[in-house]
């Protein structure tokens, strides 16, 4: 019954994902938490003791007995493996596209399974992995619209603004969002968990394919790393050759910005110990001091005030480039008409590079 027939390759996948497949990734859990293809949802077809008990077999007994014991395994698990599947569907005219890593057994065989149930499923044809290559070929060779940056002082409220303009249907791609880091000494703090590299750049495609070779997107001006997440170089590069929307705002305004974005009432003191005491190399021992001080004391107000003033605006004012359209803003409302219009004047020029 299974034969090529059933078995898209990868871009006819995102295509129909488009036009709203669902994606099954049947690998276990943490094979799905590093790294899968957006939208996906995970149904493993094995857990990971169990992925690693029948990839043991297949090394030290041969293919037979791996997949015997992969039958035992998985037969009890089908109808409620199906049922699964068959909940998350929104539309039962929508094609089911099953992936593992490579294409392997796991997927044809849920693709097999769904078949004999009478579900339209296809097998995507090497699974993951051809989407990671074409993921990377698309950051290597593909194309995307201008990037338009916002950079201003910290606390200038370049990640409020995305947000809020996002809320009015406006193009953007919020870096910071995509990486779960604010990009600082402190951009951790109160956040979980950074996506890996892998599905970072996976999501980062993603929002970059609403932003087609042609059209333009807001995004925050960053440098290479956001936390532990790295830019790919290509997209770095884009980010450099448009001329600057340079944010600018009172510094009680940043300030505030600052108390409210981190939630400082919210977290433990413990959790600024670090990130403070590892400006000291900048600082000094007594101005470290002093700020952890200030900490003890929960003088939120006067600890973000010397922040800015000692070691933020010191570290990135020669950030401010001189191609550059200042832009004054309110960050506590949502009109931010100055901001689009100056972002139409740099549209009707060409790019810089």
């Amino acid at each position: 019954m299974f034969n090529d027939s059933f078995i898209v390759d990868i871009e006819t996948a995102l295509k129909r994902r488009e036009q709203g497949a669902l994606l099954v990734d049947v690998r276990t859990a943490s094979e799905f938490n590093e790294a899968s293809i957006p939208g996906a949802v995970n149904v493993p077809i094995l857990n990971d003791e169990e992925r690693v008990e029948i990839g043991t077999l297949y090394k030290e007994q041969g293919s037979d007995i791996a997949r015997i014991r992969g039958v035992e395994v998985v037969s009890p698990k089908i109808p409620q493996l199906i049922q699964t599947i068959n909940s998350l569907r929104t539309n039962s005219r929508r094609p089911i596209i099953i992936f593992c890593w490579r294409g392997g057994l796991r997927s044809r065989a849920m693709t097999a399974f769904l078949q004999l149930a009478g579900f339209p499923a296809f097998q995507l044809r090497g699974g993951h992995k051809a989407f990671r290559h074409h993921v990377v070929d698309f950051f290597d060779n593909g194309h995307w619209g201008r990037m338009l940056v916002l950079r201003g002082l910290t606390g200038v409220g370049k990640t409020r603004v995305l947000q809020q303009l996002s809320q009015q249907d406006q193009p953007v791609i919020d870096l910071e969002g995509l990486a779960n880091h604010r990009g600082s000494a402190f951009g951790g703090v109160g956040l979980g968990q950074q996506p890996g590299q892998k599905q970072f750049e996976s999501l980062l495609w993603d929002a970059l394919q609403k932003v087609p070779e042609g059209s333009w997107a807001l995004t925050e001006g960053e440098s290479r790393h956001i936390g532990k997440i790295i830019l790919p170089v290509r997209f770095f590069q884009s980010l450099q050759i448009e001329k600057t929307l340079w944010l600018e705002t009172e510094l009680e305004n940043r300030i505030e910005i600052i108390l409210e974005d981190y939630s400082v009432s919210e977290l433990a003191e413990e959790a600024f110990i670090q990130p403070i005491q590892s400006l000291q190399r900048r600082l000094g021992i007594t101005e470290v001091e002093n700020m952890l001080e200030l900490l003890r004391q929960k003088n939120w107000h006067e600890l973000v005030s010397e922040l800015m003033l000692k070691y933020y605006d010191p570290l990135y004012c020669h950030t401010k480039p001189d191609n550059r359209t200042t832009v004054n803003i309110d960050p506590f409302t949502s009109d931010h008409s100055a901001l689009l219009e100056a972002a139409k004047e740099i549209l009707a020029t060409e790019p810089t590079a």
